[in-house]
């Protein structure tokens, strides 16, 4: 059973759950599946797979060097909390704000951060275009995350604007992410940040390939950054 297995694939990336965390899981599992019912929330619903694909893949970010266990970590787009909550149910002292346009999805989230008991999390139902242009959240984290699917440069452009100078965005991607790396030159000089080695990885039972990408920002971002909404998406950097 996957969640049987599951500490022990945390172990191998030095992550120790307490009975706590593992009825937390539990629990996340149950309410992900429960509420899959009435919207789509992931086309991953059986139990291995929500462990491994979601549950473990998100708790890889902690792997690396940038990632600060006590940090601000704001999580774009974050769809039914991947990475955020996970990395939060791990790591408790790790101050949380998602992000996400659809109203059902943060919904969703409320219930999750409420039957977990999770404190220092914040749930904003806006698009990331916009909040970003608010000074309260404008080069305010020491981290920003999406493991959504789009391009790095529609990425890089929604995500680094939240990020302070000295901090980073984590992109999880799958095994062609290192290769995405070449698109994002333009947007990287435009936003005053820099890659960093891609790290990867490979799920524990599946066995496929999982990049992590980092970009270190350099400084605040340019005024003209990010642009009106769905401009990313349209006319990528």
């Amino acid at each position: 059973m996957s969640k049987e297995a599951f500490p022990e694939w945390l172990q191998a990336i030095h992550i120790t759950l307490d009975d706590k965390q593992k009825k937390q899981f539990e629990q996340y599992y149950q309410l992900l599946v429960e509420w899959n019912e009435r919207m789509n929330l992931t086309g991953i619903t059986e139990e291995q797979e929500v462990y491994e694909k979601h549950f473990y893949d998100s708790l890889t970010g902690a792997s690396l060097p940038a990632f600060k266990a006590e940090g601000s970590f704001i999580d774009v787009g974050s769809g039914a909390g991947f990475p955020s909550l996970p990395l939060k149910i791990c790591f408790p002292e790790l101050q949380v704000t998602i992000v996400d346009s659809l109203k059902k999805r943060i919904g969703f989230l409320e219930e999750i951060v409420s039957e977990l008991g999770l404190e220092g999390v914040t749930l904003i139902h806006d698009r990331a275009e916009q909040l970003a242009r608010q000074k309260a959240y404008r080069d305010q984290f020491d981290m920003a995350s999406a493991r959504a699917v789009a391009r790095l440069p529609v990425l890089l452009e929604l995500c680094l604007p939240f990020v302070k100078p000295g901090g980073v965005f984590i992109a999880w991607k799958g095994a062609s992410g290192e290769e995405e790396l070449h698109t994002a030159e333009n947007a990287l000089a435009k936003l005053e940040a820099e890659a960093g080695s891609p790290e990867k990885m490979k799920l524990p039972k599946e066995n496929s390939e999982r990049v992590l990408l980092t970009f270190a920002k350099k400084k605040k971002t340019p005024k003209a950054y990010p642009r009106k909404s769905g401009t990313p998406a349209k006319n990528p950097l």
